[in-house]
C-alpha cells in the first residue's frame, strides 16, 4: 500500500466486511471503494450514514460474475478501503475528510468509487478529482437539481452540492439527467448552466456520448433518480422516476466513456425493510468495478 493512503488509511478509515470480491492489496487494485457516512445537512429523513454499510452487506447476494459484461469481479482487482472516521455533525471536517482521501486515491492513479452518504459528499470528492482533470465532465442523476444557493441559510447542503461546483468552477461541464424536482430558480439556473435532461436517463446519455467522448467523467448518482417503487429506501423520494432497469442500462452505457471517478448517494436503508434499494446501489457498484 501507498504510504501517503496507508497514513491515511490507519488513522481515518473504519474497515468492516468488504464488498463482495474485493482484493486486499490496495497496489495492485485499479479501483477503489470508499464510504462517507454522512448525513448531517439532509432536508428531510436522515439514515444515508447507513447506506455504505448496508450495500455492502447485501452485495454478498449478489453473483460475482455479470452476464451484462460476461466479466467476473475476480479478474478486475479493486480495493475496499471500508468507511470513513466522520466526526459526527461537524460538516467541514468531514468534507476535508472525504477530499483528502478521494484525492489520494487519485494521485495514486487510481479511480475512486464512493459511497454516501448524503449528496453533500460528493462536493469534495469531485473537487479532488477536479484538481487533476480540469477537463472534467460530471454525469449527475438524480431526482432533484441540487441547485440551490443555499438551503435555509445553509450553503453547504445536500440541497446544493452541483451549485457549490459552479461556485468553483464556472465553466465545468454538467450534465443533469432523470431531474423532476426543484425550485423555479433552480430550473433556470439548469436551463441557461448544465446540459438538463428532465425525467429521462437512457435515451438523452446515449445521444450525448459522442459529445464526451475522451474527456475524463465523473459520475455522481443520487439513488432517488429511480422512481421509489423501485428504490424507496432514500431520504427524499420523488415520484415519477425511471426504472431500476432503465438505470441499469444507463449504467452499462458509460463503458464507452472514460470513468475517473463515481459515487452512488442517499441510499438510506432504513426506509426499505425489503432492501431492494442497497441491492441496486450493490448491483450498480459491482457493474461500474468491471469496466
Amino acid at each position: 500500500m501507498n504510504s501517503a493512503f496507508e497514513s491515511f488509511f490507519q488513522e481515518h478509515m473504519s474497515v468492516g466486511a468488504p464488498f463482495l470480491g474485493a482484493s486486499d492489496d490496495y497496489a495492485q487494485a485499479k479501483k477503489v471503494i470508499f464510504g462517507a457516512p454522512m448525513d448531517w445537512t439532509v432536508s428531510f429523513r436522515p439514515g444515508s450514514r447507513f447506506g455504505p454499510g448496508s450495500v455492502r452487506d447485501v452485495s454478498e447476494g449478489l453473483e460475482e460474475y455479470s452476464p451484462y459484461q460476461d466479466k467476473e469481479l475476480a479478474a478486475v482487482p479493486f480495493f475496499d478501503a471500508g468507511n470513513l472516521l466522520l466526526p459526527f455533525g461537524n460538516v467541514n471536517r468531514s468534507l476535508e475528510l472525504i477530499k483528502e482521501c478521494t484525492a489520494l486515491i487519485v494521485r495514486d492513479g487510481k479511480i475512486p468509487l464512493m459511497l454516501g452518504g448524503e449528496h453533500l459528499v460528493s462536493w469534495p470528492a469531485i473537487e479532488a478529482v477536479l484538481a487533476v482533470h480540469p477537463d472534467l465532465v460530471l454525469l449527475h442523476f438524480d431526482a432533484h437539481l441540487d441547485l440551490r444557493t443555499d438551503y435555509f441559510g445553509q450553503a453547504f447542503s445536500h440541497a446544493s452540492v452541483i451549485r457549490r461546483l459552479f461556485d468553483r468552477d464556472s465553466k465545468i461541464r454538467v450534465y443533469q439527467f432523470g431531474i423532476r424536482s426543484g425550485e423555479r430558480a433552480e430550473w433556470a439556473f439548469a436551463r441557461e448552466r448544465t446540459k438538463l435532461f428532465p425525467f429521462e436517463v437512457f435515451a438523452p446519455l446515449k445521444h450525448v456520448l459522442p459529445e464526451i467522448q475522451g474527456a475524463p467523467v465523473y459520475l455522481t448518482l443520487d439513488i432517488d433518480v429511480v422512481d421509489p417503487a423501485f428504490a424507496p429506501g432514500t431520504g427524499t423520494p420523488e415520484p415519477g422516476g425511471i426504472t431500476s432497469t432503465e438505470l441499469l442500462e444507463s449504467i452499462l452505457l458509460l463503458k464507452e466513456v472514460n470513468l475517473v471517478g463515481a459515487d452512488i448517494v442517499e441510499v438510506a436503508p432504513e426506509y426499505d425493510l425489503s432492501r431492494r434499494t442497497p441491492f441496486l446501489a450493490a448491483k450498480i457498484l459491482r457493474e461500474l468495478l468491471l469496466f
